[in-house]
């Protein structure tokens, strides 16, 4: 009797099992096609990076019929200035950028989380806000206190006031997650003697570890791809991005020099792909905590 109870029981996952067999091949072939139709247009620059220029436009085949490295010299010393430069002052910016976001924005999050103060809600409702104005509306203004200020054709206007706290997304999902660390923490800690400083650094930053690498992440992603606020800030060739330096090999008044462009584009995406590579662990656990605890 026991016996058949068992098989029984045991019976239907085996059942679901095969039925849901051909379901999930279906679905796993579909979603296959999609990635691949989506890493297309990337697998295409990195195999026209290495084509023989005219070959570049006259096939959408992955597999050139040589590899021909010389777009990648020529568009790393092509230039009056080489891409080795644009590629330095972006990772500067980029860098100073993350740290900026990530130590403003968590200290005005730790603020609106857990320290009380007279028009806390008043003043996150105030930021909130600014999460819905377009940055076209501030651009004037900002630029004009930056002119004056002789900060136009520098890196300060783009690094200064993420120092400032000036991304509310960053402080919103930060205080979403800081909310969720148990208030007991605060207590225990301040009976023992612990400032709010101290509680926020000893206690919140090495909770909010994934938090921190998610904020990371994107303002890294964000800054390094940034083509608007370099454009606008930055006059002199010394001082180009990368995004910059990649619109100087397309010139609608003379020759483009396309190869150049795909092979630089190619290198581009390295920074990014280890930087995301190197958070991935802290991002994934991120995203299981909030999980766990919602």
């Amino acid at each position: 009797m026991t016996n058949g109870i068992t098989s029984a029981v045991a019976a239907p996952p085996s059942d679901i099992t095969k039925r849901s067999l051909p379901a999930s091949i279906v679905v796993h072939t579909l979603l296959i096609l999609a990635s691949l139709l989506m890493l297309y247009p990337l697998l295409w620059m990195v195999s026209a990076s290495v084509r023989p220029e005219n070959e570049i436009f006259s096939s959408t085949s992955l597999i050139p019929s040589s590899i021909d490295f010389t777009s990648y010299v020529r568009g790393w010393s092509g230039l009056d200035i080489t891409f080795g430069r644009f590629f330095w002052n972006s990772l500067v910016i980029s860098l100073l950028t993350v740290t900026g976001n990530v130590v403003a924005c968590s200290l005005a999050a730790y603020a609106f989380a857990r320290l009380r103060f007279a028009g806390r809600n008043f003043w996150f409702a105030i930021m909130l806000g600014t999460l819905m104005i377009p940055y076209h509306v501030t651009l004037i203004p900002q630029y004009v206190l930056f002119l004056n200020l002789g900060w136009v054709n520098t890196i300060l206007p783009l690094v200064v006031p993420k120092f400032l706290a000036s991304d509310a997304f960053f402080i919103f999902l930060m205080v979403q997650f800081f909310r969720g660390i148990p208030r007991e923490l605060d207590e225990a800690a301040m009976m023992d003697g612990c400032s709010a400083w101290r509680i926020y650094w000893k206690i919140m930053l090495p909770l909010s570890l994934p938090v921190l690498a998610t904020a990371a992440i994107f303002s890294f992603i964000w800054t390094w791809d940034d083509f608007f606020g370099p454009l606008i800030y930055l006059n002199d060739m010394d001082t180009y991005t990368i995004q910059l330096g990649l619109r100087t090999f397309v010139d609608s008044s003379s020759t483009s020099d396309w190869g150049g462009l795909f092979a630089m584009s190619t290198l581009t995406l390295v920074p990014v792909f280890f930087f995301f590579l190197f958070f991935q662990r802290l991002l994934i656990d991120g995203i299981a905590t909030t999980g766990m605890k919602r």
